[in-house]
């Protein structure tokens, strides 16, 4: 059933609606057939197009392409949680520079490379294998660290003397 033609069976259709013949219905009495319901949910449905991108590389094997993978957080509408969604960009790596399991920033460019390249390397966030402790800042490997976290100008003093207690309040 589509909208109503005439002025007859637009007022049968208000009829229905507990109104009598020739009122005028106010807009919240109307009652739809879920036209806005579905565009509602086109807008909401609708694609976002990031200028920025993190992600993880999956494959260098182009000449200064990198092959990075993206994963979103997608709400699924019936169920209300969230699963990931995966997407794959192909990024303009200029110098070369990303490996297998690098995660990039990627920025959007503002005219397409090729037919798949639309985006570029803007920075190497982690570069794989260079792992660094996020309390001390150190570089690690595995639970040791590379090199000593307690430097030498940081180490505690080793005589009572070296201790200076007289500026103390």
């Amino acid at each position: 059933m589509g909208e109503p033609t005439n002025e007859r069976s637009r007022l049968r259709a208000w009829s229905g609606a507990g109104l009598a013949c020739g009122e005028t219905p106010q807009p919240s009495e109307v009652r739809g057939t879920g036209g806005d319901k579905n565009h509602i949910m086109s807008i909401a449905r609708s694609s976002v197009h990031a200028k920025w991108i993190v992600g993880k590389v999956i494959g260098t094997a182009m000449q200064k392409t990198a092959k990075v993978r993206v994963t979103r957080l997608v709400l699924d509408p019936y169920l209300l949680k969230y699963f990931n969604k995966r997407k794959t960009y192909f990024a303009h790596d200029a110098l070369q520079q990303c490996t297998v399991g690098d995660i990039v920033l990627l920025k959007a460019l503002p005219v397409p490379r090729t037919k798949h390249v639309k985006h570029e390397l803007a920075e190497i966030v982690f570069k794989v294998g260079k792992v660094i402790d996020p309390v001390t800042g150190k570089p690690c490997a595995g639970t040791t660290y590379l090199e000593n976290p307690i430097s030498l100008e940081t180490s505690y003093p080793k005589t009572p003397e070296e201790l200076d207690v007289s500026s103390s309040p």
